[in-house]
C-alpha cells in the first residue's frame, strides 16, 4: 500500500461526522481515549443510553499503525485501518458525542462531578470517567534519534516501510512489534538488520519464521544501539556487542524503533493509583482507586495487551460505570 493512500485513510477516519460537542458540556460519562477500549466503551455506554462524550486525540489508537491483524475474532485477516473503520462505523450509529483532536491534560475531581480539561483548555464535565488512553512508542534516547525523526528514524513500519524500497534498514527490538516491522520491511528493503539487546528474540515464533527463512535479514542479538548518524537523513548506525563491548558502524537508510510502549497515564497520576510501570491499577471490574473513575485497555495493569482484550475491557469499564451511575454512586472527593 502506498504511503499516500494510508494518509488518506487516516484523514477519512478523522473526518467522521459525530454529534457536535459543546465546550463545557455536562455528561453522565466521559470516555478519554479513542482506541479499541474507548470505542467499545462508547458503544456499550450508548446502548445503555448513558449520555456520554468521548474525548480523544484520534480514533483507532495503535491499531491505526498496525498493518494487519490476524487474531481478532471474526476475521482471519483484517487490515488495522479497516478494523478501525468497523469500530468507528458502529460508534457512529449511536448519538455519542466525540471530541476529536483533543488531548486531556488533567482531570479534576469536584463535588459530584469530574472536570476534564484538555491541553487547549477546553472543558468537559461528567459524573463518571473511563480512562482508555492506551500507550505510545518508547524512544531509544540515543544521539541522533530525535534529530532524525521523520528523516529515516521511524516508529511505524506500516506507514514508512514503502519509503525504503531497495534500501537497507534496521529494526531495534526483539518483540512482536519489532518482528512485525521487520516483516513489513521485507517487502521493500534490500536488507534488514534486527537489533536486540536481549540474548534471544521474545516475539512469537510465527513472526520469527519468515524472517529466519529470508536471506535479507540479519539478527544482531545481545547488541545495544549507541548512536544514529546523519545530517539531513539517516546514514548509519553505531552499535555495541554487550559481551565484548566491540563497536561497529553500519550504513543504513532507516532505523525503526520498536522497543516497547509507555502508558499514556501522566495526566492521571494525581487522580488514580499507578504501578511502577505507570499503568493504571484496576480490579476485575475495571475500577480504579478513585470511585467513579474506571479504566480499560493498554493503559491499565491488565497483563495481555491485545486488541481483543482492550475491546473486552472497554465493555467491562462502560458496564461498571453504568452500574455505578445507576446506583447513584458517591460523588468524587471535593476538589473545588
Amino acid at each position: 500500500m502506498e504511503l499516500t493512500s494510508l494518509n488518506l485513510s487516516l484523514d477519512a477516519l478523522r473526518q467522521t461526522d459525530f454529534p457536535a460537542v459543546a465546550p463545557g458540556g455536562w455528561y453522565d460519562l466521559a470516555i478519554v481515549g479513542g482506541g479499541p477500549a474507548g470505542l467499545t466503551a462508547g458503544i456499550y455506554a450508548a446502548r445503555k443510553r448513558v449520555p456520554a462524550v468521548m474525548v480523544t486525540h484520534d480514533l483507532g489508537g495503535q491499531v491505526l499503525w498496525t498493518s494487519s491483524v490476524e487474531n481478532y475474532p471474526g476475521y482471519n485477516l483484517v487490515q488495522g485501518r479497516d478494523l478501525v473503520e468497523k469500530f468507528k462505523a458502529q460508534v457512529a450509529q449511536f448519538p455519542i458525542a466525540v471530541a476529536q483532536g483533543q488531548r486531556v491534560a488533567r482531570i479534576e475531581p469536584q463535588r459530584g462531578r469530574f472536570r476534564i480539561v484538555t491541553e487547549s483548555d477546553v472543558e468537559h464535565f461528567a459524573k463518571a470517567v473511563v480512562l482508555a488512553t492506551g500507550k505510545r512508542y518508547r524512544s531509544l534516547g540515543v544521539p541522533g534519534e530525535k534529530e532524525l525523526i521523520g528523516r529515516g528514524v521511524a516508529y511505524c513500519a506500516t506507514c514508512d516501510a514503502p519509503l525504503f524500497q531497495g534500501k537497507v534498514a534496521a529494526v531495534v527490538g526483539g518483540g512482536n512489534s519489532a518482528l512485525t516491522s521487520a516483516g513489513d520491511l521485507l517487502k521493500y528493503a534490500a536488507r534488514v538488520y534486527v537489533i536486540s539487546n536481549m540474548a534471544a528474540l521474545t516475539g512469537d515464533a510465527v513472526l520469527q519464521e519468515p524472517l529466519r527463512k529470508s536471506d535479507k535479514v540479519e539478527f544482531l542479538m545481545n547488541t545495544t544501539v549507541l548512536e544514529i548518524h546523519g545530517t539531513d537523513k539517516v546514514e548509519s548506525i553505531t552499535f555495541s556487542n554487550n559481551a565484548n563491548n566491540q563497536q561497529q558502524t553500519t550504513n543504513v537508510a532507516g532505523v525503526f524503533v520498536e522497543i516497547g510502549l509507555i502508558p499514556n497515564s501522566e495526566p492521571f497520576q494525581d487522580l488514580v493509583d499507578l504501578n511502577q510501570r505507570g499503568e493504571i491499577v484496576v480490579d476485575c471490574a475495571c475500577r480504579t482507586s478513585r470511585p467513579g473513575v474506571f479504566a480499560a485497555g493498554d493503559v491499565t495493569t491488565v497483563p495481555a495487551k491485545q486488541i481483543v482484550v482492550a475491546a473486552g475491557e472497554g465493555a467491562k469499564a462502560a458496564l461498571s460505570a453504568f452500574d455505578w451511575l445507576a446506583r447513584g454512586g458517591p460523588p468524587p472527593a471535593a476538589g473545588g
